[in-house]
This record gives C-alpha cells, structure tokens and sequence, in this order.
C-alpha cells in the first residue's frame, strides 16, 4: 500500500514540474494582422508579338520617307528645263505654218458672216437647170421642202416670168404649188429668195403630172440668194 502510494505522488509530482517547466518556456506566437483592402496583384506582362513569332514585325511604310516619290518643286534652281511638248513640228518646219489653221479659220467665220458660205459647203452663186420635159399635161403639181436642216429658206415660183407664188416658205413637209402649162414652150423658175441662217438656200423638188405621174425628183443644195433653179417644159 504504502509502495502504491508512493508512486500516485511521484507521478504526481513529475507531472506538475513538468506543466511548469513547459509553460515557462513557451511563448505565445501573435496572430498575422491583414489589411481590410486585399492588396492588388499586377497582372504579367504581355510579352509582345514580336517576342512570339518567327517572322519580325510589319511596319507600315511612310511614302515621304522614300525620296523617289516625294513630290519635288519643277521650279528648283539649276534643275533641267521639260523638253517635252505636244507640239508636231520639227526642226525643218516653217514657223509660220502653225498660224494657217487660224486664218483659215478667221476666213471661215468671215465668209459665212458675208453669206458667201455655210457649214455644209461653199455657196452656189449661179443658175441650175433641173432639167428639160416633154409632156402633154395640162399642168403640173410641183412639190417643195427644206433639203437641209430648217433655218428658214424661202423660195419665189415663176413660169415664163410671171410670178405664181413671190415667196413660199421651206419647211421638212411638202408644200405643193399647181402651174399651169401654156402650149409649146414653158420656162418654171424657183429663185432663192435668201440663204437661211444655216448657209445657203435647200430645197428638194417633186413634179407630178395632172394624172398624178412623177415627172422628176430632183434638188438644189446652198443655192446663192438671187439666183434659181429652172425646168424646162415643152407642152406638146
């Protein structure tokens, strides 16, 4: 018994100083202190597209840079004159050749500003004959329109001198005028009046017998003012 009791005190005792020599030595470790604010991590830098392909980098290229296009003044001092030109002569052509074109032209303009001529040709300054006929008709129906553009020909109708119509005006429809055929010999006149504001006086011509035959189709082209355009007709 007393052996039992010997050992519960010993154990007792070695238990105690134990705890004490233990609690001597330690040292309470304090708890970390964190921000309230979570600290900002700064993402990894993006390695640049260079760094990751095999072919180096494409630069856009500045077009100013490249001296053989940059547009340079033609007025630089010592640069060479152009020697190029539009001009066809050579250096064998007379000099004066270069001013024909425009005289011509001057004398164009003049003429037709005299009426001497208009722009489908020169004027006709004489008398035509549209031909001669033999006929026993009692009349004719002659048949008249502007033969050109219409710019206001106007034409007088004579048979033997005497005046059947002393002026009719040309239009791109037929105006017709009857003549009467004396016996034997007949003379029909149509004299231009005046030249129209395009050139000289135009006009195509159909004569038709009483029976309604077509006799001739004929025409005059930049007839002079003054002067005509005749048929001969023999009544038979």
């Amino acid at each position: 018994m007393k052996h039992i009791f010997f050992l519960i005190l010993f154990f007792a005792f070695a238990t105690v100083t134990a705890q004490s020599e233990f609690n001597s030595g330690f040292k309470a470790i304090p708890a970390p202190k964190f921000s309230s604010k979570p600290k900002k991590i700064p993402p990894p830098e993006a390695k640049k597209t260079e760094d990751n392909l095999d072919m180096p980098a494409i630069k856009t290229p500045n077009v100013f840079e490249n001296t053989s296009i940059t547009p340079k003044s033609k007025y630089q001092i010592g640069e060479k004159k152009s020697t190029f030109t539009m001009s066809t002569e050579t250096d064998f052509a007379n000099p004066g050749d270069r001013y024909i074109p425009k005289m011509e032209k001057d004398l164009d303009k003049a003429l037709r500003a005299a009426g001497l001529k208009e722009g489908r040709g020169e004027l006709v300054k004489k008398n035509i004959s549209l031909g001669d006929f033999k006929t026993n008709s009692a009349y004719f129906i002659v048949k008249f329109r502007d033969f050109g553009a219409i710019d206001g020909d106007l034409v007088k109708i004579s048979s033997n001198d005497r005046v059947i119509l002393d002026q009719l005006f040309l239009d791109s429809n037929f105006k017709q005028v009857k003549i009467d055929l004396a016996m034997g010999f007949n003379k029909l006149d149509f004299e231009a009046l005046n030249i129209g504001t395009l050139g000289g006086n135009t006009a195509e011509i159909q004569v038709f017998d009483d029976k309604g035959t077509l006799i001739t189709n004929d025409y005059w082209d930049n007839l002079a003012a003054g002067f005509k355009a005749s048929i001969i007709v023999t009544k038979e």
